[in-house]
């Protein structure tokens, strides 16, 4: 008796005891006419979605009521359940899994969570998980209906003008459709049965897999000869890279002699470098010295109550004290003490001993342009060339009507608008544009101009440097019209330079070449007019709180054929 009891009980688990519509254990359960028991809450909210068709039947066997059966709570199954809920805590059999979005989903499945289908039916037109799957195994009526793989939702294998299976296949229009295509859209049609279809394909299928068979076998043997390749190809590496070597033990010799040359011109250059440094600092020393001095001697003259003596004393102490040789802001702190070394070995290629002889003298002469202290305000063209610096125009920034080109560094102007998407950097007002490069040291560039004939009088080119917070849509964003941008403007009639809305006229040579200096740490910002030689337009000083971009600008012109180009001269 406790034998058949212990195994009563193990018969007794949550597969036996869960509502097929939840898939939980009963929850107030109830029984309908049909023998099948649910909970009280499944069960009514499926026949609620029912009763709009007015049509009640079990999710389980699909047996149909005439009217809304009426409820009653199974007692003795809500003991056992609640019985088992007390003493069990085994889950739900973990071949249910909830459906994915490429899933296909239980139709009989309540809830927000429903579980992946398993099979379909194609006479009942539904998809059934395995849990809901059960009546077709044990009721003899289902077991007769066609089952197939849940691969697609049925919709996918249903006639969408006349909501029926498509089990017709017409070789006229290469289509599945339903029976009832048959006799409207495909009549006369050539048709057949899918099953006749598929056992056609069936055979092409053979003829392809055969097909795919030979290829893969073919792929398999180039697969093994790439293999071969590989290793004969790794030992001639191998081989080469030996060779390689014995070249490179032959070259090392002579590349350490050019590389101690080198280091040799670099100390000797670092020499001469500390000793100009020194000699500077023991002249800015004496200077100091010298002004502190001279500070406390006025200090006192400022308190002297003799009016003779003072008046004595003041020439004598009005002259500088300074060093006149001694020019401020002569002392930089370059990044970068000289060029790349490596760009010179680099030259050295095939014929490298000799390439080692000419490159060491280029070494030299690449170490020697190390310096300290930075020179002068450059006078000549060849002196501002070397503080030339590589710039691109911002295609975020130009305007509507004007178009770039020459590797970005010409401007084109234009009577309509270029189709260009938004972009907040984009100048809505105006036609501006400026370079991508923010400056912060010593720079130089050219901008160059040319105008057609019919525009050349009245056509204005503006060539300024801005903050990159300049104003991008309003009609203060002109060059020259607002604290953040600086501008020479250049026409027929001459030069007026702008900023802040404040205009000086400037006078010079004309020119469609204009070269701009900026030193941004010394405040220095220059405009010459360029031909044979260069002369000073004018000459700004100020200081300088964020990077400066230079821009080109254009004004009292609607022709097109004008255009601005920033000169390459790196």
């Amino acid at each position: 008796m406790a034998e058949k009891q212990q195994e009563f009980g193990a018969d007794l688990d949550h597969g036996h005891l869960c509502c097929s519509v939840c898939l939980e254990l009963l929850r107030e359960p109830v029984s309908i006419q049909c023998g099948h028991s649910y909970c009280r809450g499944c069960i009514e909210g499926c026949w609620d979605q029912e009763e709009k068709k007015d049509q009640f039947s079990c999710p389980q066997c699909r047996e149909s009521f005439s009217a809304r059966p009426v409820l009653r709570t199974n007692t003795m199954l809500a003991e056992v359940v609640e019985k088992l809920r007390r003493t069990s805590t085994e889950q739900v059999s973990p071949s249910l899994a909830c459906a994915g979005p490429e899933d296909v989903a239980c139709d009989f499945c309540c809830g927000t969570r429903r579980n992946k289908a398993s099979t379909s039916c194609l006479t009942c037109l539904a998809s059934y998980c395995p849990a809901h799957l059960e009546a077709h195994h044990s009721v003899p009526v289902l077991k007769m209906h066609q089952l197939v793989s849940a691969t697609s939702t049925l919709q996918e294998k249903m006639c969408t003008k006349h909501h029926k299976l498509m089990e017709v296949y017409c070789e006229t229009d290469k289509m599945c459709i339903c029976y009832l295509c048959t006799v409207d859209e495909h009549k006369r049609h050539t048709v057949l049965s899918a099953t006749a279809e598929r056992a056609k394909e069936q055979k092409q299928l053979i003829v392809k897999q055969k097909a795919v068979q030979e290829r893969f076998q073919e792929r398999e043997m180039e697969l093994k000869k790439l293999i071969q390749a590989t290793k004969d190809f790794k030992s001639c590496c191998q081989t080469a890279v030996k060779s390689i070597d014995d070249i490179s033990d032959e070259l090392v010799s002579e590349i350490k002699r050019t590389l101690t040359a080198a280091n040799e011109l670099v100390a000797v250059q670092e020499t001469k470098a500390i000793v100009s440094a020194e000699g500077l600092q023991l002249q800015l020393e004496e200077d100091i010295t010298k002004l502190r001095r001279r500070d406390d001697d006025l200090e006192q003259l400022s308190h002297m109550d003799d009016h003779v003596h003072f008046i004595q004393m003041f020439p004598s102490l009005s002259t500088s004290c300074e060093s006149p040789d001694l020019p401020l802001g002569a002392v930089s702190y370059p990044r970068r003490l000289m060029e790349t070394v490596t760009e010179c070995i680099s030259e050295l290629r095939d014929n490298i001993k000799d390439l080692l002889k000419s490159a060491l003298p280029k070494i030299s002469a690449t170490v020697s342009t190390v310096r300290v202290m930075l020179p002068v305000v450059p006078n000549t063209r060849e002196e501002f060339l070397l503080y030339c610096c590589s710039l691109t125009l911002d295609a975020n920034s130009v305007s509507q009507t004007f178009s770039l080109s020459q590797e970005y560094r010409r401007v084109q102007s234009h009577s309509f608008q270029q189709c260009r998407s938004s972009h907040p950097d984009r100048f809505g007002y105006g036609r501006q544009v400026l370079c991508k490069e923010g400056l912060t040291e010593r720079c130089y560039w050219e901008v160059s101009w040319s105008c057609s004939k019919s525009t050349s009088s009245r056509c204005t080119w503006s060539v300024a440097v801005s903050y990159k917070d300049i104003s991008r849509k309003s009609s203060d964003s002109e060059f020259g019209k607002n604290t953040k941008s600086w501008s020479l403007e250049c026409s027929s009639e001459g030069y007026t330079f702008q900023h802040n809305s404040r205009s000086v006229a400037v006078s010079g040579p004309k020119s469609s070449k204009i070269g701009v200096y900026l030193d941004h740490k010394a405040g220095i910002l220059s405009f010459y007019s360029i031909s044979d030689s260069m002369t000073l337009l004018h000459k700004e000083h100020t200081t300088f709180t964020q990077p400066l971009y230079p821009g080109i600008g254009q004004k009292n012109c609607d022709g097109c054929g004008c255009h601005a180009e920033v000169m390459k001269l790196w």
